[in-house]
C-alpha cells in the first residue's frame, strides 16, 4: 500500500479575471517535482453567482509548454483560443487544450450561465510537457460528460469517471502526451475502496468536498491534497463522508521546470524566446467576447 508523504491545502481566495473566485493548492514553485507531470491546481467555487447581462471571465492570456485541463462541477466555462480551438464546457465536462508552442486564449462564463447565474465549481490543472513536445502544435479536445466513462465501484462503494488514462480496463478519451491517470470519484460515506495504480508513478488525490481516510489512518478534509509515495501500486479510501474526489497520477518527467507566469520550459533562455514570440504576435490574437457590464 502507497504512504502518505504529506497533504496541504489553502483557503486563501483570490480572483482570477472576475470569473473565478479561486485557491491555489499547488503551483509549480513548490510541488513540481513531488507530483509531475502536474504543474499546478486552481480550485474555483464552490460560489454562486447573480444573473448578469455581463459575461464573466478572464480575457486574453498566452500559455507555452503545457496543457490546461479544466473540470466543470457546477456552472459553465467557453473557451476560444488563437489556433481555433474552443467550445463550451457544461457539468461533468472537461477541457483539455495543449498550448504547447504557444497560444492566446480566454476564459468566460457560459452565456447562458452568466445570465441565469447559479452555482460555480471547478478545478483547472497545468499539466508539463516533456522537452521534445512543448513546441509541438497547440490542440484542442473538448471532452463531454456523456463520453466519459462512468464505473461503479464494488460493493456499491461509488464510482469513478474516467477523464485520462485507464481504470480496471476502462479507458478514458483524454489524449496525453505522457501516461496519465485523471479520475472523478465519488465515494458513498461508509464506504472504501482500493485503487490500482502504476507503481513508480506519483499519486495524488485533493478532496473537494467530505472526508477521506488514507491506509495509514489520516483524515483528508475538504480542499485539502494528499501526496502519496511512488512506492506500490495500491491505496484505499475510505468515506468518513459522502467525498468527491479528484485523483491525479502519472509517470514523472525527469527534466528541469523552469516556469514564469503563463510560460512554463526547460531553460530561463526559452522563457525570453517565449516572451519574445509572444509580445511580437507569433502566438496570435483573438477577439473578445461581446457582453455589457451590469
Amino acid at each position: 500500500m502507497k504512504k502518505l508523504l504529506f497533504s496541504q491545502q489553502s483557503n486563501q481566495r483570490h480572483w482570477v479575471g472576475d470569473g473565478f473566485p479561486v485557491r491555489s493548492i499547488f503551483t509549480y514553485n513548490d510541488l513540481a517535482k513531488d507530483i509531475s507531470p502536474f504543474l499546478l491546481m486552481d480550485y474555483a467555487g464552490p460560489a454562486v453567482f447573480p444573473p448578469s447581462k455581463h459575461i464573466r471571465g478572464v480575457g486574453e492570456h498566452p500559455h507555452r509548454g503545457f496543457e490546461t485541463v479544466t473540470i466543470v462541477y457546477s456552472g459553465e466555462v467557453e473557451h476560444r483560443d488563437s489556433s481555433g480551438g474552443g467550445g463550451l464546457i457544461k457539468p461533468g465536462d472537461v477541457q483539455w487544450m495543449t498550448a504547447a508552442s504557444g497560444l492566446v486564449h480566454e476564459e468566460k462564463h457560459g452565456r447562458e450561465f452568466a445570465e441565469k447565474g447559479g452555482a460555480f465549481e471547478m478545478v483547472q490543472l497545468w499539466v508539463n510537457l516533456p522537452r521534445k513536445d512543448k513546441m509541438a502544435n497547440p490542440r484542442y479536445q473538448g471532452l463531454k460528460n456523456e463520453n466519459i466513462p462512468k464505473v461503479a465501484l464494488a460493493g456499491g462503494a461509488g464510482y469513478a469517471r474516467v477523464i485520462a488514462g485507464d481504470f480496471n480496463g476502462n479507458k478514458g478519451p483524454g489524449s496525453t502526451f505522457t501516461p496519465i491517470n485523471l479520475w472523478d470519484i465519488r465515494l458513498n460515506s461508509g464506504h472504501q475502496a482500493e485503487f490500482k495504480v502504476p507503481a513508480g508513478h506519483t499519486t495524488a488525490i485533493f478532496v473537494l468536498s467530505g472526508r477521506v481516510t488514507v491506509d495509514s489512518g489520516e483524515t483528508i478534509q475538504e480542499a485539502e491534497l494528499a501526496v502519496l509515495d511512488r512506492e506500490g501500486d495500491s491505496f484505499t479510501l475510505k468515506a468518513v463522508d459522502d467525498a468527491k474526489i479528484l485523483f491525479l497520477g502519472g509517470e514523472p518527467i525527469d527534466e528541469p521546470i523552469v516556469g514564469y507566469g503563463p510560460f512554463v520550459m526547460n531553460s530561463m533562455g526559452e522563457i525570453k524566446q517565449a516572451f519574445i514570440d509572444f509580445e511580437a504576435g507569433r502566438m496570435g490574437t483573438i477577439g473578445n467576447i461581446e457582453g455589457t457590464e451590469s
